[in-house]
């Protein structure tokens, strides 16, 4: 007797690199697919118009001039974050410490406007607190890439150890500088002087941060892409191995890698506490450290692409806030419009990448 074996209907194989225009086209499609089954979900939940959803959700974004400036002012730091995270990434080196690299840079910031105010000029104070703030989250990053250097620690575990570190020395210094004492809370630094505060650029406080977002994008792209560093860092990302046999020092490209990453977080604290919220405290980046670490897988570690991530992070985020206080839900139901939306986003890479393939049914004089 002839055994039969049924084989699978379908049969996943990888495609080749799709042109950009397809991909788009899927993302597209993804978000459009998203959006319906949000209204879905918000009908059956809420009974409420799904399209008036989606308005209060663009509103929240860019109802008024400030909160258009806002959003955008959040996405240039979200998007600096996921810039500094992606040297290290690409390098296969899992840097999941940015949250506490922009926290020990901000300190660092808070540091120099407390201590120095009444002993620099301001645009001294200003200049070490740029030189401290990045050397600060430099050296944050340094630590646990030269315990991966020499002894090939777990990267994962040290820079994630290294968030908790910041997150408590920033707590302790907030009660010992807390003003007035016993509130918990340092207060606005330098309220009346406004030594270490940045300038304002065409007189707006929003558009600083935005600026040195769009510079670092285009220079960290060149640097990546173009100069030998960023060779570099890919070589060592596909095999340490190969790196070693062509002559790359491994150790040091990890130990350099980090350096700039630490240094661009540092300089994201540096904007928050000098630049927009003259404070620190230890929520003062608002989960972004991790959020980054999303936004940078999101967009395949390109610089340019984390743009337009860190775009639609930001807006669903805004989005759903005005959501709650429109209609009355709570903030889970905002969750989870948000979570629907980058399921679909991040679960249509998978068929970017992949392709489904059904197998075609035996014809009647055909045998197996």
């Amino acid at each position: 007797m002839n055994s039969k074996t049924r084989e699978p209907s379908f049969y996943i194989v990888k495609r080749d690199a799709l042109p950009w225009h397809k991909s788009l086209g899927i993302r597209i499609a993804a978000i459009v697919a998203a959006l319906v089954v949000c209204a879905v979900v918000t009908t059956v939940l809420t009974g409420i118009n799904p399209i008036q959803v989606y308005v209060s959700i663009f509103l929240g974004a860019f109802g008024t001039a400030r909160k258009t400036w806002i959003t955008f002012q959040n996405v240039a730091i979200l998007l600096l974050i996921s810039l500094a995270l992606t040297p290290a990434f690409r390098m296969r080196f899992w840097n999941i410490g940015g949250e506490g690299q922009v926290l020990i840079g901000g300190l660092a910031s808070a540091a120099c406007m407390i201590c120095l105010a009444d002993k620099l000029p301001n645009a001294a104070v200003i200049v070490l607190m740029i030189v401290c703030s990045i050397g600060a989250g430099a050296i944050w990053g340094l630590i646990p890439a030269f315990f991966k250097a020499k002894w090939n620690t777990n990267e994962t575990l040290s820079t994630l150890m290294m968030n908790y570190i910041a997150t408590q020395l920033v707590a302790f210094y907030t009660i010992v500088w807390e003003v007035p004492k016993g509130s918990g809370k340092i207060g606005i630094i330098n309220q009346k002087s406004a030594i270490g505060w940045l300038p304002e650029v065409a007189g707006s406080k929003y558009l600083l941060s935005i600026i040195i977002a769009v510079l670092v994008t285009v220079l960290l792209y060149i640097y990546l892409t173009y100069s030998k560093h960023g060779y570099e860092i890919a070589v060592v990302g596909e095999s340490e191995k190969t790196a070693r046999y062509v002559g790359i020092k491994v150790e040091k490209i990890i130990m350099r890698t980090m350096l700039l990453s630490g240094g661009i977080c540092g300089l994201v604290g540096l904007l928050l506490v000098g630049g927009i919220n003259h404070t620190v405290t230890t929520t003062i980046t608002n989960g972004q450290g991790f959020t980054a670490v999303m936004v940078s897988w999101m967009a395949k570690f390109n610089p340019i692409t984390m743009v337009f991530t860190s775009f639609l992070i930001i807006f669903l985020n805004r989005g759903a806030s005005e959501i709650s206080t429109t209609f009355g839900l709570n903030q889970s139901f905002s969750d989870i419009l948000t979570g629907i939306i980058l399921f679909f986003i991040i679960g249509c890479e998978f068929f970017i990448s992949y392709k489904i393939n059904f197998r075609k049914k035996a014809g009647k004089g055909e045998t197996d």
